[in-house]
């Protein structure tokens, strides 16, 4: 199979050649390993694009240490989100919320749409169809949740949802047109799926019922998915935490991937519910425990059990990887490994 028929028959439930891979080049990783980590993606790659030409990201500038040598960065972003980073190519924590102060929303501007016509987008469109000969191509739209707690504080923002005031509303709906230029841009360029990501669940339940989720976020995903689905296009969806009340409310929606914590889960459960509403899993390897502190025959005895338990060879799932910082090389190796072994 081509690498785009192997992801395809994952997500028809039909048994793929060999197991489907999917890498996230995490700068993270490869600032800290460098040229061997490099090696690895390279020497091994996956289904959604020719990793031949990744390089190693730029490293942060002087002024992002402490005087103790320590990476300590400061950025504020398009919608006037001030953040802090401690470790280099891992998302930060705001300090500074533009919409803090709901006084601010009147005179509030947000960032320019992001383009979904013109010279860059034909380009791009261009470069994805010569992709497109072999490869899965995605596209991405965004976020909901986590840009509203990153305009507005994040307990703020769950009293405002809970009380239903006008104000997270017109926010809300800020975001959707944002998100929904996302969608458009990546349609524009003709790509086989589009992702999105928000996290709902904590490790043992959801951040706010499942019935304030339905009430609140799921006619704004309804409004983003359906030009997608009319498309003809996949739906990607990376979702942590504890979320499985809401699983057949995304089958619903028309999600077709999901890429879940795994470790929230009882994982034979999770593999049987997914099976059942259609939802192919992207397989992220447990990267709290077991990737930090685990060893490689733990990694590869984990990762052989997990698409044992998953069917990943009748369909329905895929191995995903990502290296972040603090993974033991030893354990990021040994990682590829396994997925070269599995690839043949």
């Amino acid at each position: 199979m081509l690498p785009r028929e192997r992801v395809e028959a994952a997500m028809d439930l039909r048994p793929p050649d060999i197991v489907p891979l999917r890498i996230l080049p995490s700068a993270g990783g490869l600032y800290e390993h460098g040229e061997p980590l490099l090696e690895l993606h390279r020497a091994c790659g996956h289904d959604f694009g020719d990793l031949g030409g990744l390089s190693l990201p730029d490293p942060p500038p002087p002024e992002d240490f402490d005087s103790d040598g320590r990476y300590h960065a400061f950025r504020t972003d398009a919608w006037g989100t001030r953040w802090e980073y401690r470790i280099f190519g891992i998302w930060g924590h705001p300090v500074y919320w533009p919409l803090e102060d709901l006084s601010k929303l009147e005179d509030y501007t947000p960032p320019p749409l992001p383009p979904t016509e013109g010279p860059a987008v034909e380009q791009a469109r261009d470069a994805i169809a010569v992709d497109k000969q072999r490869y899965f191509t995605l596209g991405g739209s965004g976020s909901l949740f986590e840009a509203l707690h990153s305009v507005r504080r994040f307990e703020d923002v769950l009293m405002d949802i809970a009380e239903d005031r006008p104000e997270i509303h017109r926010i809300a709906d800020m975001l959707v047109e944002h998100a929904m230029a996302g969608v458009e841009g990546s349609l524009a360029r003709d790509v086989d799926g589009v992702c999105f990501g928000d996290d709902y669940g904590t490790q043992s339940a959801m951040i706010m019922s499942p019935a304030t989720w339905r009430r609140f976020f799921k006619p704004r995903y309804q409004t983003l998915f359906a030009p997608i689905k009319r498309a003809g296009k996949r739906i990607f969806f990376h979702i942590c935490g504890m979320v499985e009340p809401i699983l057949e409310d995304l089958a619903q929606l028309g999600v077709d991937v999901i890429w879940p914590q795994l470790t929230a889960f009882e994982v034979p459960a999770l593999a049987r519910r997914c099976r059942e509403l259609g939802l192919t899993v992207e397989l992220h390897p447990d990267r709290g425990d077991l990737m930090q502190h685990g060893n490689p025959e733990q990694i590869r005895t984990y990762v052989l059990r997990l698409l044992e338990t998953f069917g990943t060879a009748s369909g329905g799932s895929w191995l995903y990887v990502e290296i972040d910082p603090g993974f033991p090389f030893d354990n990021a190796r040994a990682l590829f490994e396994v997925a070269m072994e599995l690839r043949g």
